[in-house]
């Protein structure tokens, strides 16, 4: 095996060439190493960060907007209640029966009201219907759903063997280094558990980046001898391997952060943060914005109301109130649909 050769003091080292493609080798993958782990650590803050912001924010508009969501949800009451009475008290032909049950059915798909079961024929047709005039019915639930099913179809999987048996393999060492059981004094054992800590939720996460920090920082990592072919390929190997992995942990956090950002919680935050930039209270108008669609929901509850007592022809019913003629439909039911899903929590 090549080794440097010993030389008196004033003599060249000589560095067998080798060896020298391989210092150079892991000198490249050391630098990426320390970068990758620093945009990750970047990333999950920056991710993290978001996600609270989503949390607080929504918890703040919940509090601040609780009187409208309580109204909210009395209206949506009353609608529906409304609406059984008119099936129930009043006698129509079948067409126009069919006619008003797509008005109640319109009311529940666009989510101005609560979703409740339905004749699964005429809800196919509204979807068939509503499908080809291009309106979008999917609830803030679906979307919710529909982000958890892209990031575990997109996201790499952790449970894939390589990253897996790597990620295992740097907790069982950390483990074995950090298990409390190991020392005696109680000192060093509350140190010992407070670093197990830290080392179970990483690898419960199957964040290797963490774990490769909590080596580094404690200097655990493995000794090579620079001079030593073996231990050189060896490392390089190790090292590429685990950039390999960090590379797709970073992709993974970019791909959560964008999915995060792409839900009507996240586009909030991001609306939030430009009207801060601009002096703008957007919570302020948000609450306003809520309260001013709670106003329309009221219209339509006295609307139905109206039919329900015969104060309103069919027709009249049927051609809608005027007041929602000129409403733009998108951010009403944006709006609403938000308020709902808190509602039904």
């Amino acid at each position: 095996m090549p080794r440097t050769n010993s030389s008196p003091s004033h003599s060249t080292r000589v560095t067998p060439l080798a060896l020298s493609e391989l210092h150079l080798r892991l000198e490249f993958l050391e630098k990426e190493h320390k970068s990758l782990l620093k945009k990750i650590k970047r990333k999950r803050t920056e991710l993290k960060n978001f996600v609270e912001q989503m949390r607080t924010l929504g918890t703040e508009i919940f509090h601040q907007a609780s009187p409208s969501f309580q109204k909210m949800a009395e209206l949506d009451d009353n609608i529906h209640t409304l609406f059984d009475e008119i099936f129930t008290s009043r006698k129509f032909g079948k067409q126009t029966l069919k006619n008003i049950e797509a008005v109640y059915l319109n009311l529940q798909m666009t989510g101005i009201i609560s979703r409740k079961q339905f004749n699964p024929e005429l809800e196919e047709l509204f979807k068939s219907s509503a499908t080809e005039e291009g309106f979008s019915k999917e609830t803030a639930e679906d979307r919710h759903q529909h982000w958890q099913t892209q990031e575990s179809v997109e996201s790499p999987s952790v449970a894939r063997t390589e990253e897996s048996r790597k990620i295992r393999q740097t907790f069982l060492k950390l483990a074995e280094i950090f298990h409390p059981d190991k020392v005696k004094d109680s000192e060093t054992q509350r140190y010992h558990t407070e670093i197990m800590k830290e080392i179970n939720k990483a690898y419960q996460e199957g964040d290797l980046a963490r774990l490769l920090e909590i080596e580094r920082i404690q200097e655990v990592g493995e000794i090579i001898d620079n001079n030593n072919e073996d231990d050189l390929t060896r490392k390089c190997r190790t090292l590429e391997q685990q950039n390999q992995i960090l590379i797709n942990q970073y992709e993974n956090f970019k791909r959560e952060l964008r999915l995060a950002k792409n839900t009507p919680e996240g586009a909030m935050v991001s609306d939030s943060r430009q009207a801060a930039k601009k002096g703008i209270d957007s919570m302020a108008i948000m609450v306003e914005t809520i309260e001013s669609q709670l106003d329309v929901v009221y219209q339509i509850r006295d609307f139905v109301k109206d039919f329900k007592e015969q104060k309103i022809t069919i027709k009249e019913f049927l051609d809608g109130p005027v007041s929602l003629h000129s409403l733009d439909e998108e951010i009403m039911q944006d709006i609403l649909e938000q308020m709902l899903s808190e509602l039904m929590r």
